[in-house]
């Protein structure tokens, strides 16, 4: 029985850093640029975008597939730095341990 209440404070104590690491990743912001930081996006840590930024001097009516483009690059560029934040966060969370390739928790 000792074992057990053990195991329910140890998972009660990582629900809780995972709580804590949501609102840490909703809180958090990152940037991503394409074209020189000439068309910038700003997104959260839990993926949703949350402004874009366009330097008029990029914008040219009859090329409007370059300006798609850049957007398309920026966006991926902040997703790959929103990754990097969920992954650092994840590390923080499960206590150094090491968690399998791949597994995607809750967010």
């Amino acid at each position: 029985m000792k074992n057990l209440a053990a195991m329910m404070k140890q998972a009660s104590q990582m629900q809780q850093k995972m709580a804590d690491m949501q609102a840490e990743l909703e809180a958090a912001t990152v940037e991503g640029s394409a074209g020189a930081g000439m068309l910038r996006v700003t997104m959260n840590g839990k993926n949703e975008l949350k402004s874009v930024t366009i330097d008029p001097k990029i914008v040219d009516p009859t090329d409007v597939e370059m300006l798609q483009d850049l957007f398309l690059a920026a966006h991926s560029d902040a997703l790959r730095k929103t990754e990097a934040v969920k992954a650092e966060a994840m590390q923080k969370a499960a206590g150094g341990i090491q968690l399998p390739p791949g597994l995607k928790l809750p967010f």
